[in-house]
């Protein structure tokens, strides 16, 4: 998983000049988390952490430059990764 999430990472910060390496890949993290977990309470059957790893890249090739702005408007997202560290 270390290196599916570090890949991801640098994809999202290769998309995002504004995150840093390491809050790409806490957002990675969350969005990894937060798509298997909505799953999950859906009742959906798991599909396995390739499903995972195709939706989360999606979301960073659709949104991944704009992240950062979500998180600011987003408590949800802003609080989880305060908790994970600092956004710039």
């Amino acid at each position: 998983m270390e290196k599916v999430f570090q890949r991801l990472a640098d994809q999202l910060y290769d998309k995002n000049p504004s995150l840093s390496i390491e809050e790409a890949r806490t957002w990675v993290e969350l969005l990894w988390e937060d798509f298997e977990v909505t799953r999950a309470k859906a009742g959906h059957e798991y599909q396995g952490k390739q499903m995972t790893e195709q939706i989360v890249t999606q979301w960073i090739n659709h949104y991944g430059s704009k992240l950062h702005e979500f998180a600011a408007n987003n408590p949800k997202y802003k609080e989880m990764l305060d908790k994970k560290g600092p956004m710039n």
